[in-house]
């Protein structure tokens, strides 16, 4: 996994700086950050714990990375069934100690959802369903407001603001999505059980489980077995990710291989615009291979 080199001292990953009295604030990935980042608007800037690149799944506590938790007064995350380490990096006393930390997966109203695909355990990728991005918004200018009294209107109006564009988005990936719904989708790993449940997607199978492990020759030539038997179905890759995979349970098929998918907005730069620009990517590529029958 990789971080910033810089934790403590990168832009981007550096607690929140703003007038006296704003919180210092860490959020754990892309799609939370942005999300922050959002609510705090026009008072402070969100650090981001794990870059655009780093696999949230193998989280690993470093000297920077220790640092950074230690300086801040919150840190925002999905949660331990994403990030274990964190929760470990959290529990240990390294961030002074788990009573700065807001697990969002615990937000009142956001509910868990196994794999769309394997169908086992809970898929942690809750922000895919812009309903748990919304509440999720609401419940960090919350925090923010008691955190910060002083700036508990801006993080008012901020949230009011995001939560309908979040609306508006939703509406608008909705009908992006439309044609593909009945057209199964394979993708690389099990991540997309909220999404699918909030746009009416097939998921037919998942290469990798929902924690990305590796997938066994069994899992594969099952895999494979499934695309042959579905007939045209559309198999999607992921960014930054070793498409070889997708192509092998491809071979010899109706499939056809789909664009990319970015379910980790690790190909976006960080900040407010990140959420919308990762839901509308995965949405627009779905519907590039699937929304032709």
């Amino acid at each position: 996994m990789r971080l910033h080199a810089l934790l403590a001292l990168g832009l981007a990953a550096a607690p929140a700086t703003g007038a006296a009295g704003v919180p210092r604030v860490l959020a754990d990935l892309p799609a939370v950050h942005s999300l922050v980042a959002r609510v705090m608007a026009g008072v402070g800037t969100p650090g981001l714990l794990l870059d655009a690149g780093a696999d949230p799944h193998d989280f690993q506590l470093r000297p920077s990375t220790a640092r950074a938790l230690a300086a801040a007064d919150l840190v925002f995350w999905v949660g331990p069934d994403l990030t274990p380490g964190l929760a470990h990096a959290l529990a240990g006393g390294g961030a002074g100690g788990a009573r700065r930390a807001v697990a969002l997966a615990t937000v009142a109203g956001v509910t868990g959802r196994p794999p769309a695909a394997l169908g086992e355990g809970t898929d942690p990728h809750l922000w895919l369903d812009p309903a748990n991005a919304r509440r999720w918004t609401l419940a960090i200018a919350a925090t923010l407001a008691r955190a910060d009294g002083a700036n508990a209107t801006r993080y008012g109006s901020n949230a009011a603001a995001a939560a309908g564009e979040i609306d508006a988005l939703a509406a608008e990936l909705t009908r992006t999505l439309a044609p593909a719904g009945a057209t199964p989708i394979v993708v690389l790993h099990d991540a997309y059980g909220h999404f699918a449940a909030a746009f009416g997607l097939t998921v037919a199978a998942a290469i990798m489980a929902a924690d990305g492990a590796a997938p066994g020759a069994r899992h594969l030539a099952r895999t494979r077995a499934r695309v042959a038997a579905l007939g045209p179905v559309c198999v999607f890759p992921e960014v930054g990710q070793d498409r070889r995979l997708a192509r092998a349970v491809i071979e010899g098929t109706a499939a056809r291989l789909g664009p990319p998918l970015d379910p980790e907005g690790a190909a976006l730069a960080p900040g407010p615009e990140l959420y919308p620009r990762l839901m509308r990517g995965l949405a627009e590529a779905i519907a590039a291979c699937a929304g032709g029958g």
